[in-house]
C-alpha cells in the first residue's frame, strides 16, 4: 500500500470537546496526524478543521468513514485530489547572528517574500505564511546556513479553489 499525504477539511459543531473526540479518534487508531488547523467559520457554531495525515487508500477511508460516523461532524470533504489553496504559517527566529548573517537572512526574505518581523542585537525573526513545500525549503535552507534556529510552525489551513488553480 503506498503511503502519501492526505488532507481533509472538517465542518464540526463549535462545541467544548470537539477537537478531543476528532483528535481521539485518531489516536484510538494509532493514525498519526501530521498537521491540523483548527478556526471559526462565518457561522459562530461552525468550526473548520484542516487535518493532514499520512496513510494508504484503505486506512484513508476508514478515517473518513469513521469521520462522518461522529454526531458533531457536519461535513467530510477530502481535499486530496482536489484543487486547493492552501497555506502554513512559520516563524524562523535565528539567534547568534553577525552583520553578515542579518544580510543573509534579509535576501533570504526577500526571495521567499516572507516578513522580517522582529530584529535584535544578534537575532532575526522571520515570519512566513508559505505553501507546505515553500516551507519545507526554508526549514532546510536555513537550518543549513545558520547553527542557532528556532522553529515554530502552525498547520495548513486549505480553502477548496474557485478556479483550477492548485496548492
Amino acid at each position: 500500500m503506498e503511503m502519501k499525504k492526505r488532507w481533509i477539511a472538517l465542518y464540526v459543531e463549535n462545541q467544548v470537546g470537539v477537537l478531543a473526540k476528532i483528535s481521539g479518534l485518531f489516536s484510538g487508531k494509532s493514525y498519526n496526524l501530521q498537521s491540523l488547523t483548527v478556526g471559526t467559520t462565518e457561522d459562530e457554531t461552525v468550526s473548520r478543521m484542516t487535518i493532514g495525515v499520512m496513510s494508504d487508500d484503505i486506512t484513508f477511508e476508514q478515517i473518513k468513514k469513521q469521520l462522518n460516523r461522529m454526531v458533531e461532524v457536519i461535513k467530510v470533504i477530502d481535499l486530496t485530489n482536489v484543487p486547493v489553496h492552501m497555506k502554513e504559517i512559520l516563524f524562523v527566529k535565528v539567534k547568534e547572528c553577525t552583520i553578515e548573517d542579518k544580510t543573509e537572512l534579509f535576501q533570504i526574505a526577500q526571495v521567499f517574500h516572507v516578513d522580517v518581523t522582529d530584529i535584535g542585537e544578534d537575532s532575526v525573526l522571520l515570519e512566513c505564511l508559505l505553501t507546505e513545500h515553500g516551507t519545507e525549503e526554508m526549514i532546510v535552507l536555513v537550518k543549513s546556513k545558520f547553527k542557532k534556529v528556532e522553529i515554530v510552525r502552525g498547520g495548513a489551513v486549505a480553502i477548496e479553489s474557485i478556479s483550477t488553480s492548485c496548492r
